[in-house]
């Protein structure tokens, strides 16, 4: 009786480690023969890049976790290449999903460059920590000098919609962005394990449970400050520095739902991101 029970838990353990994701795609783009175009394209896994047929300039791609969403375990990495003078917007075909952990935590590694005079706006859907879920995210931007970047997450802990609460688990969030090989930004934000008690807290997030932040590098930086902050209103704030002889423009939104959050982050995106505007599935 016990060997069964011990060859059952065995089975099971070796099932759950068997379906873990591990995955990785790298998209490159390259200024030629007048637009931004593809230069080089790799998937591996559950990671899918497609290329929407636009047929404007920024190119437009859109990353797909074949996986349907992650949990504990799964690992995810996205790496995207903007040469000189290109120009490429990165979005996401849904909200990318964390479910409950059983053991270890998802991890999702993000590598970002951009060459001289070029443009990446790294535009992801919000990402929806559900319960008891265990998050980490580490995102890396090289950008060089004259380089423009526009990095947005957004996050939603439990769909209050359909009811939903998140108590507990992890979500850790890691960003270092360098321009010609020098840190400009750099912040590390964690909650949990007591998720809930930590947002209500009025020094964190006073019970808002939807957020998102919002990183411009440019020199249009400081002309777009100020309508920032009217679209932003009272829950967040907008600053701006001068570094490198660049603009950086840092924002955060908050919101009690995942609703209201994507009512301002819609057109704060939209006004960050120039002549690019908002990705056709953020409209959908």
């Amino acid at each position: 009786m016990t060997s069964g029970t011990s060859l059952s838990a065995q089975t099971d353990a070796a099932a759950i480690s068997s379906q873990r994701v591990a995955a990785r795609a790298r998209i490159e783009v390259e200024h030629r023969a007048g637009r931004s175009r593809l230069a080089r394209l790799y998937q591996d896994g559950a990671a899918k890049i497609r290329l929407p047929d636009t047929g404007a300039d920024p190119l437009e791609a859109v990353l797909i976790n074949m996986a349907g969403g992650l949990t504990g375990g799964d690992r995810l990495g996205w790496e995207v290449s903007v040469g000189e003078g290109a120009r490429a917007v990165i979005t996401t075909q849904a909200c990318e999903k964390v479910y409950r952990a059983l053991a270890g935590r998802a991890e999702v590694d993000v590598r970002l460059s951009v060459g001289a005079g070029g443009f990446l706006g790294w535009l992801p859907q919000e990402t929806i920590a559900y319960d008891r879920s265990a998050f980490s995210r580490t995102l890396d931007a090289d950008l060089a000098a004259g380089a423009e970047a526009l990095i947005v997450e957004a996050t939603v802990f439990g769909r209050s919609a359909m009811g939903e609460r998140v108590e507990g688990g992890t979500f850790r969030d890691r960003w270092r962005v360098r321009q010609g090989n020098r840190l400009i930004h750099a912040e590390d934000f964690f909650v949990g394990p007591d998720i809930e008690a930590m947002l209500a807290r009025p020094a964190s997030a006073g019970g808002r449970i939807a957020m998102a932040t919002l990183l411009l590098v440019s020199e249009r930086a400081e002309a777009l400050l100020e309508p920032a902050r009217q679209i932003i209103g009272d829950d967040g704030g907008a600053s701006l520095w001068t570094v490198g002889g660049s603009g950086k423009l840092l924002a955060r939104l908050y919101a009690e739902d995942g609703y209201t959050l994507r009512k301002r982050l819609v057109p704060l995106v939209e006004l960050l991101n120039g002549q690019a505007g908002l990705p056709r599935l953020w409209s959908l």
